[in-house]
């Protein structure tokens, strides 16, 4: 069994998509995965399965999810070591006033697009793209105009983002 975590887009956030974290355990329970947990209210689920492809992963639970809501749910799957990896790569520490997060991407941007988001670094905000994962760092709360729509417009691929510190919780705890 491979350990996995699911990170939902737009989970209880802003009142469009409001689920009950113990409704999603039992959804992701009755696809037939193992030892599900949830952290916090922002879509992240802990699961175990035997697949060994994560992309493969991802598509199949959609598709479940859209069963189950009507909707496409958007979702992004790593692995442990990738999440582990995402807590100990952030290039940031943020020092007071200063928020790290970490968008979670479906693919891999192409040079070009991530060009364009380092064009965006400025007083107010920092970026940094690693893989399939992109980091931001929020300097000026007041002039930042970091988002995930921000994020996902200027490299042309869907994800999700979280805090760097519920990142490295879910690395802390589920390791």
């Amino acid at each position: 069994m491979k350990k996995y975590f699911a990170f939902l887009r737009a989970i209880n956030v802003g009142g469009t998509t409001i689920v009950k974290m113990t409704d999603l355990k039992k959804m992701f329970e009755s696809f037939g995965l193992e030892n599900v947990q949830t952290y916090i209210q922002t879509g992240n689920v802990i699961f175990e399965s035997q697949e060994g492809n994560s992309s493969a992963l991802e598509e199949r639970i959609e598709r479940q999810l859209e069963e189950v809501w009507g909707k496409r749910i958007r979702l992004f799957v790593r692995t442990m070591r990738e999440v582990v990896a995402m807590a100990d790569e952030c290039p940031y520490h943020p020092k007071d006033g200063e928020t790290a997060y970490v968008a979670i991407l479906q693919k891999r941007p192409d040079k070009k697009t991530v060009q364009a988001l380092m064009a965006l670094c400025s007083e107010a905000d920092d970026f940094v793209v690693k893989g399939k994962e992109a980091y931001a760092l929020r300097i000026d709360r007041e002039k930042s105009i970091f988002s995930n729509h921000l994020i996902e417009k200027t490299l042309g691929v869907s994800g999700t983002t979280r805090n760097l510190t519920t990142i490295k919780k879910l690395a802390e705890k589920y390791n």
